[in-house]
């Protein structure tokens, strides 16, 4: 049993717990906070001359302003604006109708362009699938507004 260190014994000694070390470290950390913020408040007053500003100081914070100003691309901004409204504009109206049905439209239109060298029979069966197609939509779209009138009242 002699053999057996005494860790109670050992850790008494030192003095020195986990918490004990936290709390250093903790107020250790407030300290260096306190004089960073500091030394950063009070480097303002040195570089800005403190609050005594002189005319010619003021007039040249005015003009460097109004430079700033002068050299914004306002007509280009503006136009830029403008386009993006058109482009939205576009693009607002297309969604307003079915992603489907427009993308079934479009294909059916492409493939009328290739029509040419096209049977009667793979015609014919493009626009079955294009109908069957077009009323699966339809359906889906009752269904959709079925279930939403019937979840509003």
């Amino acid at each position: 049993m002699d053999a057996q260190p005494n860790w109670r014994g050992a850790a008494a000694a030192s003095r020195l717990s986990y918490k004990n070390a936290t709390i250093a470290v903790c107020a250790f950390n407030l300290l260096v906070a306190a004089l960073l913020l500091h030394n950063y408040f009070s480097s303002w007053t040195r570089i800005a001359g403190g609050d005594r500003l002189d005319s010619a100081q003021l007039r040249y914070i005015w003009e460097s302003e109004e430079l700033r100003r002068a050299m914004e691309p306002v007509d280009l901004i503006r136009r830029v604006k403008e386009i993006e409204q058109e482009a939205y504009g576009e693009h607002g109206m297309a969604t307003d109708e079915d992603p489907k049905q427009t993308a079934a439209v479009d294909l059916s239109k492409r493939l009328k362009d290739l029509r040419a060298g096209n049977d009667g029979s793979s015609q014919k069966a493009l626009e079955e699938w294009r109908k069957r197609k077009m009323e699966r939509a339809r359906q889906r779209a009752i269904e959709k507004n079925g279930t939403s009138s019937a979840k509003t009242k």
